[in-house]
């Protein structure tokens, strides 16, 4: 059955890719973009490739952008956009951790919680979150991100048990390292601020990402996800990230410092 969907951070990565995939499968897309550009890139790209998705200008940290999009009626929130910054936890600036947890955090908390509002009046609904891999194991040097999905992982769990009575879904999508950019610019994100002052802790070891998966593969599970009648509650990709996931959080248990 078609429903409607909205996709925040539609304009890379897993978002465009999921948009374009849900509008070929006949679904209702509407495709939230950052800035203008990214809105008329989008919009041609969809023409070209004669889809009827609906693209809309929707910055998660804009107010009059967030309002906007809580006045459409949907069936479906794919909470997506993100911001990755990298640094070691004693040496990164407040003012980049702050903006990892608005976008990642608190402002896609905002649009969950006013789409929730609209699907518990309506006893029916699903907001799929944008984890990590990162929300679920030790990340040294991605500490800012990570921590933001940690608390994705936090705000899910709640919502999930909290909205269940009301017949609205939450769930998570958890991604390991794919080949979109995003993990590439996140490690090259501390190099805007390491010279900025003294530091006591090495920089993180420059390193080609050799070792990253085709996206294709976490879209197509995303995509199951949001059309899934009974989708799992947390969907971990690839399948060596899932087990590495399971052995580190059973290996914390005995871990001696």
């Amino acid at each position: 059955m078609s429903k409607t969907v909205l996709i925040t951070g539609a304009a890379s990565g897993f978002g465009r890719g999921v948009a374009f995939g849900l509008a070929k499968r006949g679904h209702r897309v509407i495709a939230g973009c950052q800035i203008w550009p990214q809105v008329w890139e989008l919009r041609n790209a969809a023409k070209a490739e004669e889809s009827d998705m609906q693209v809309i200008k929707l910055d998660v940290l804009n107010e009059i952008d967030r309002a906007k999009a809580l006045g459409i009626e949907i069936d479906i929130l794919f909470n997506n956009a993100g911001i990755m910054e990298s640094g070691p936890m004693v040496e990164i600036p407040m003012t980049v951790f702050r903006s990892v947890f608005e976008t990642n955090v608190f402002a896609a908390l905002e649009l969950a919680q006013g789409f929730a509002r609209a699907m518990v009046r309506r006893g029916a609904g699903r907001i799929v979150w944008t984890s990590s891999v990162a929300g679920l194991v030790k990340v040294p040097f991605d500490g800012a991100y990570a921590a933001s999905k940690h608390a994705v992982e936090g705000i899910c769990s709640a919502m999930h048990e909290e909205l269940k009575p009301y017949g609205v879904e939450v769930l998570t999508v958890n991604p390991g390292a794919f080949r979109t950019g995003f993990n590439d610019t996140g490690m090259e994100s501390m190099d805007q601020w390491w010279d900025e002052g003294e530091r006591v802790v090495g920089h993180w070891p420059v390193r080609e990402l050799t070792h990253q998966h085709d996206p294709a593969e976490m879209i197509e599970a995303i995509i199951e996800v949001i059309e899934a009648e009974h989708p799992p509650y947390r969907t971990v990709r690839p399948a060596s990230a899932e087990a590495m996931v399971r052995k580190e959080q059973q290996d914390a248990w005995s871990t001696l410092i």
